[in-house]
């Protein structure tokens, strides 16, 4: 099985939150992994690449050049 938990600050980890794994995987063994996640701007603006688009993307918004879909 596997589960996520998206919290916004490690403040947030309860003894609820412990709690809740607990009750949900019983007796079997876990592993728990914990990263930091990725701010979407920070990793947009990661790569010369990526921020030439972004930055390309915006330009276009702010002249209201959209690209236009029929579905």
């Amino acid at each position: 099985m596997y589960t996520s938990f998206h919290i916004s600050s490690a403040q947030e980890i309860t003894v609820e939150l412990i709690e809740a794994i607990k009750n949900t995987f019983k007796s079997k063994p876990i592993s728990i992994t914990i990263e930091e996640e990725l701010d979407t701007t920070a990793f947009l603006n990661s790569s010369a690449t990526n921020k030439m688009i972004l930055e390309k993307s915006i330009q276009q918004d702010q002249n209201n050049n959209h690209i236009k879909l029929k579905l």
